[in-house]
């Protein structure tokens, strides 16, 4: 039976081309620009001496920042996985959760803090008497950064396999008195082998693509990664033929790497099973306790460090001066405007989306194009993860620089951009949720002939109103915290919140810049807890 009117798919259908042709043509007319430019001088700086050298460091730090989350993940997971009681433990994993949803640049600054010249670790170190301190800037500041931001999503996810295996496992390795090598080879080390590789692509294309963390922490040309690289050649150097080359080299092992993740298991969110309760019957010798203990601490150590140096660092700011000043006003009225933009923009196109591939999942017998629009419309979401932001931009700038100054166009553009970057989370969030809400109620609807604006009204919005408050408040947060896609248009014409604390990072107001970011962290982390409110009931009830 179809559950769908003829005028209901005609107009999801509908929808989803319009979102599939608009987007194609914003990221077509951007590549579009970039092949036609100089097209001559672009190639002949394709295989420099120097575009090498920046290919070289964006892979290696990649390949070395992975190894590092992963290695160090694992123990943590297994630890975890080990004491499923403890008290702190749910809290500890939730901690895990808070550098995914914290803007990169203040995580940045919240390092800095830390491991910095005048730094806690630093400090502590040259009391000790180590003349040679902790370097925070340069490939050793890029690693450290990258693993704080990647070691807590490699080890939920690690966590999440763990505490999928079945608790007969368990049972079993007890009354075989299995060794703890043994638990490992037999038990945890076939569950996380499993997610491992699909982990590590994740955490390479992050690492690969990084910009804000390699642009503040890079100290100079020799740590520049493809995408930094790109914004200077345009920002500073105005060298379009350069910035050309590092785009299309970029979006090249792009797409290797998102083709190398397709070949592995996608690793599931921890979030789904965290916390809850498998009764193990290993690990309680005293060495092992003593190591799961070590290795949680410096973990929870690792991260609370950063995050509380942005909250004391923050704090000593004159903060009422900051949020009353012209510059932080004009700013967040900015950022506001663009993060709402972003968001609304991202739940129409998300829905428009699945709206289409929903009428032509009810079709009967769809056809070839028809199945092949369904496709499409499921690939579109990832655009973006194959034409990063800053390639985007780079595009629209030489499109634009000829019609005048490009900060009138830059707020538009901006919001564009941040609405493909939320797009694949958002689609993550509303799609299961959309189809869920149809299994539930559209036999019933088609069946009292209720459609149309009366069944958005009655129906789907009481119902979805969570999810979609969910993903706008993510969109939103997202988009305020994010610093690339307006790296290339900031300008006194053009400042966001993320601008405003990079500029007085840049010109040594460290100060402002800390009060800054604390102001610019409670504002995203408040829009997550907002859009995540009340699932943790919906969980456990």
């Amino acid at each position: 039976m179809s559950m769908l009117t003829g005028t209901e798919r005609r107009r999801g259908i509908g929808y989803g081309l319009l979102s599939l042709v608009g987007i194609t043509l914003f990221v077509g007319i951007a590549v579009a620009a970039l092949l036609s430019w100089d097209a001559g001088g672009a190639s002949s700086r394709l295989l420099t001496s120097y575009t090498w050298r920046i290919l070289q460091f964006t892979l290696w730090q990649a390949l070395l920042s992975t190894t590092l989350s992963v290695a160090l993940a694992l123990p943590v997971a297994l630890s975890l996985a080990r004491r499923p009681s403890f008290p702190g433990r749910i809290w500890i994993i939730r901690l895990m959760a808070l550098p995914m949803g914290l803007p990169v640049l203040i995580g940045a600054l919240g390092l800095i803090g830390i491991w910095g010249r005048q730094g806690t670790i630093n400090s502590l170190l040259l009391k000790l008497g180590l003349e040679q301190p902790v370097s925070i800037y340069g490939l050793s500041g890029i690693l450290l950064a990258h693993v704080f931001f990647n070691l807590p999503l490699a080890a939920r996810l690690i966590l999440a396999a763990l505490e999928r295996q079945p608790a007969e496992y368990w049972l079993l390795s007890s009354s075989l008195g299995m060794k703890p090598v043994s638990v490992f080879r037999f038990i945890e080390w076939p569950a996380a082998r499993r997610v491992i590789p699909g982990i590590a692509g994740l955490i390479f294309m992050l690492c690969a693509t990084s910009f804000t963390l390699v642009l503040v922490l890079g100290g100079g040309p020799a740590a520049t990664t493809l995408e930094v690289a790109i914004y200077q050649s345009l920002r500073f150097d105005f060298d379009p033929p350069r910035a050309i080359a590092l785009s299309f080299l970029q979006v090249a092992i792009t797409a290797v790497i998102l083709i190398g993740i397709s070949l592995f298991p996608k690793a599931e969110d921890a979030g789904a099973v965290a916390g809850r309760t498998t009764r193990r019957f290993d690990g309680r010798t005293i060495g092992t306790r003593a190591w799961d203990m070590l290795a949680i601490l410096l973990a929870t150590l690792f991260l609370v460090l950063p995050l509380s140096s942005i909250v004391f660092a923050g704090a000593r700011a004159n903060l009422w001066n900051l949020v009353t000043s012209a510059a932080f006003l004009r700013a967040a009225w900015t950022s506001f405007t663009i993060a709402i933009i972003a968001g609304l923009l991202t739940i129409a196109v998300s829905l428009a989306i699945i709206s289409a591939r929903e009428a032509i999942a009810d079709m009967k017998r769809p056809g070839l194009a028809a199945r092949s629009l369904s496709a499409l419309l499921g690939g579109i979401s990832s655009l973006v993860l194959l034409v990063p932001p800053v390639v985007l931009g780079t595009g629209w700038f030489l499109i634009l620089r000829p019609l005048g100054d490009v900060a009138r166009f830059a707020p538009v553009l901006v919001a564009i951009i941040n609405m493909l970057m939320a797009l694949p989370f958002v689609m993550s969030v509303l799609a299961p949720a959309v189809e869920t809400h149809r299994k539930r109620t559209a036999r019933l609807s088609a069946s009292l002939g209720i459609s149309g604006v009366s069944k958005l009204w009655r129906i789907d919005l009481p119902a979805l109103a969570k999810p979609l408050l969910t993903a706008l408040s993510f969109a939103m947060a997202l988009s305020l915290g994010d610093l690339g896609a307006v790296a290339l248009f900031g300008s006194n014409d053009l400042t966001t919140l993320p601008w405003l604390v990079y500029s007085r990072l840049s010109s040594y107001r460290t100060n402002d810049a800390d009060g800054l970011a604390l102001i610019l962290g409670i504002i995203c982390l408040a829009l997550t807890m907002l859009g995540t409110a009340g699932q943790k009931e919906a969980k456990h009830g």
